[in-house]
């Protein structure tokens, strides 16, 4: 990763970790700045939860999750962890894909019900737990939630 900064209307100056420089030229640049995850700001959301770009570092697999939001960023993350062969969860507040196409988004999630994935609509976290796991082996997160 690189910061980068314009020089002029057609160069880029990268600065590296190291603070070494280098510039780049085009015609245009896009500039596609990507959001952060974030957590859902309730209790436990920081001792028991996971970010997207943590879903996708795991050393191991992340079996049975459940992914709050609906975003595009969301269902990738629950598609890839059903892809895996595990239950994946997704609890939206509202609407999937907000700001696309409705009778698409709809889609999307029939297709990835189809494929094993579970929705909870209308629904939001308001807290997160440890507890022992099944048996007595390891630990599960247990959520509460309302609608």
């Amino acid at each position: 990763n690189e910061l980068a900064s314009f020089k002029d209307p057609h160069t880029l100056t990268l600065t590296d970790n190291d603070g070494n420089q280098r510039e780049v030229s085009a015609n245009s640049f896009v500039v596609a700045v990507g959001g952060r995850p974030k957590y859902p700001d309730v209790p436990g959301d920081r001792e028991c939860c996971l970010t997207s770009d943590d879903l996708f570092s795991l050393p191991k697999a992340p079996g049975k999750t459940l992914v709050v939001g609906a975003s595009y960023v969301a269902l990738e993350c629950a598609g890839f962890v059903a892809g895996l062969g595990y239950n994946a969860t997704v609890m939206m507040r509202s609407i999937p894909l907000r700001g696309f196409d409705q009778e698409c988004a709809e889609r999307v999630c029939d297709a990835m019900e189809l494929h094993g994935t579970r929705f909870i609509r209308g629904a939001v976290p308001t807290g997160f737990r440890k507890v022992p796991g099944e048996g007595g082996v390891g630990t599960r997160v247990e959520v509460s939630w309302e609608a």
